[in-house]
């Protein structure tokens, strides 16, 4: 089946394909969340676990997201819909608890971080830039049932990374979302090889450095730190999100599907890698010159990015609001490249069920998403996102790819896509990807649930309260799930879900 008889838009080169699968794995996440682990987990030992988990893990997962896309040529909702009627709610799960949740969020981050781009011109946080971030500049309140009022500057900045997202994703998938990214990831790429290369010849880079990869074999032995290397992996490439099978449905027939899912799985974890020698050398350099331990100055996540950096541009010198500008640039570069994505999976998905106009459909979810992300940057929005964020990321996505795996893998002739993706690719895969897709990554998914579910019952997640975790973070979780449900049962405003799979005989 050539790609012009299948009605759907198509990307102009693989290049751009892979370009915009890359935008939506390398995130925030890649540039703080990742050295960190290495960090914590055994530094360069950590290397073990995490390259093994995406040899097992990562890569025959992604390479089963772009086959379902590209087989079954459609978005998750029509690709599972095309499996079995009864599984297209599946598709629809993962599009509902991003869309209206991840990238509610995520865009409030990415807010932050145009902000601190302008803060950094004259290095707005003073001399306290913990003091700045939580109370001047979020206003924090002292739990998430005290919402309090909308900070401004964050609201401002918030619908500019919502306008610059509807005018990617208006344009269409060629013109959009494939030009966006021709542009975004060569600069992502060139603006981190330059915090990369200053950050290594600071005073004290070394130190951190080291520490970042220094191996500590004994960590090997906690199933904690493999529990986080599967973890990282599943998180960093934007598997279970449905993303990846949108994106793959707009390739061409003749397209080498799994080659471009190692390319993009080895450039998105080599991003990691490349930026954690930044990171840390920038917390060497805290290190030295402040004369304090390593271990003082380490912190993970958001306070990496708006507590520990902002300190170590301050204590750059004349250069700092340079460095601070090219730094929360590339912050916001690497934000605004994984939201398109998860709105343009929505949008694939409404488009390929109910045929609405992609302007209006587009413009719609932009309206709601700005309005759904104000919650966010409100007095109380901290204590939003890192619930909505913790119950998403450890069970909503965990759980969405854990039922891929199985519905594809036991309820569906998984052969078909193995079978296509080995006609129209140059690598090939064996039978053993089969049994990787049927019981390994099912294993390695739910090992990683059970840990979560045993820490989340034993202890409150935060301190928070029952009460706000069941009201935020479960209820996020079930109330998506239930309407997945009603998308599925809604009649099909096209004919799409009636063509065959490209596996398939005609």
């Amino acid at each position: 089946m050539s790609s012009e008889s299948t009605g759907r838009s198509t990307w102009k080169s693989r290049t751009g394909f892979i370009l915009a699968a890359i935008g939506s794995a390398v995130g925030l996440g890649n540039i703080w969340r990742f050295s960190y682990l290495a960090y914590e987990n055994g530094g360069g030992a950590f290397l073990i676990p995490y390259i093994v988990a995406l040899l097992t893990a990562g890569i025959p997962l992604l390479i089963l997201e772009f086959g379902i896309g590209h087989e079954r040529i459609g978005s998750a909702p029509l690709a599972f819909r095309k499996i079995g009627r009864r599984w297209e709610w599946l598709g629809w799960w993962p599009l509902l608890f991003t869309m209206f949740g991840i990238v509610l969020y995520y865009s409030v981050v990415i807010a932050w971080c145009v902000d601190f781009m302008f803060y950094s011109f004259n290095l707005s946080w003073g001399d306290d830039p913990d003091k700045f971030f939580f109370e001047s500049f979020l206003n924090l309140s002292s739990s998430p049932t005290e919402i309090g009022v909308i900070q401004t500057p964050i609201l401002i900045s918030l619908f500019i990374v919502w306008l610059v997202s509807w005018g990617i994703i208006v344009r269409g998938v060629s013109r959009g979302v494939e030009l966006a990214n021709r542009v975004f990831m060569p600069l992502l790429l060139l603006l981190t090889l330059v915090l990369v290369f200053w950050s290594v010849n600071l005073e004290g880079a070394m130190v951190g450095i080291s520490a970042y990869l220094k191996p500590d074999f004994t960590k090997l032995g906690d199933p904690d730190v493999w529990i986080s290397a599967y973890g990282q992996i599943f998180f960093t490439l934007s598997l279970g999100f449905g993303i990846m099978i949108a994106y793959a449905s707009y390739m061409p027939y003749n397209s080498n599907m799994t080659g471009s899912a190692v390319i993009t799985a080895l450039a998105n974890c080599g991003f990691s890698l490349l930026s954690g020698f930044g990171v840390f050398a920038i917390l060497g350099f805290m290190s030295v010159t402040q004369n304090k331990p390593l271990e003082e100055v380490v912190t993970q996540s958001i306070g990496l990015a708006f507590v520990a950096y902002p300190k170590a541009i301050s204590l750059i010198g004349n250069a700092g609001p340079l460095f601070g500008v090219l730094f929360f640039l590339s912050l916001t570069v690497a934000g605004v490249s994984s939201a398109i994505s998860i709105v343009e999976a929505f949008v694939s998905g409404a488009e390929d069920k109910f045929g609405i106009n992609r302007k209006k459909l587009a413009t719609l979810l932009c309206v709601l998403g700005f309005a759904g992300s104000i919650i966010f940057t409100t007095n109380g929005g901290l204590f939003w996102l890192d619930i909505v964020d913790h119950f998403i990321n450890n069970y909503g996505l965990v759980m969405a790819g854990l039922l891929e795996c199985i519905v594809v893998g036991w309820f569906f002739r998984l052969d078909i896509i193995r079978k296509h993706l080995n006609k129209v690719s140059k690598m090939q895969l064996g039978v053993w990807w089969n049994w990787v897709i049927k019981l390994c990554l099912p294993l390695f998914l739910t090992v990683i649930l059970l840990n979560q579910l045993v820490r989340e019952f034993s202890v409150a997640y935060g301190g928070y309260s029952w009460a706000s975790l069941i009201g935020i973070g479960w209820s996020w979780i079930g109330i998506t799930f239930l309407v997945s449900f009603i998308f599925a049962v809604q009649p099909w405003k096209t004919d799409n879900h009636l063509a065959k799979g490209r596996g398939e005989e005609l």
